[in-house]
């Protein structure tokens, strides 16, 4: 029962803002860092791949550089616990159980324009 709780708490994490608070909060982050990042891009397709990982509550995202010298993130599934998802029980095909690494990912879109756009920064 307990595990069944924190599964759902970690499932509920994040609501939506709207656009006008979204913006607001953008807008503060680019004035008080004028020469960081702006936003990433991630896809579909890797975010449910993670959230497909059996026991996946979630997902945590790291602030990472990578092997450039570039400012990204690295993202993995949590689960009902909070952990990191690094190794996750799969089936073989011959029925046996197996533990494989969970899903490490990154290579997001660094996004600056679309923001742009959105919060109407210069």
């Amino acid at each position: 029962m307990q595990k069944e709780l924190l599964a759902k708490n970690y499932a509920a994490v994040g609501e939506e803002i709207g656009l006008e608070l979204g913006a607001k909060m953008v807008n503060d982050y680019r004035e008080a860092n004028p020469n960081d990042v702006v936003g990433y891009g991630i896809g579909r397709n890797i975010i449910e791949e993670i959230l497909a990982q059996p026991g996946c509550a979630g997902m945590r995202f790291y602030n990472a550089i990578n092997e450039e010298g570039q400012k990204t993130l690295v993202y993995v599934g949590i689960d009902a616990t909070g952990e990191d998802i690094v190794k996750k029980v799969v089936v073989e095909q011959d029925g046996t159980l197996a533990k494989k690494p969970g899903i490490v990912a990154d290579r997001g879109d660094v996004w600056g324009d679309m923001i742009k756009w959105i919060t109407g920064a210069k």
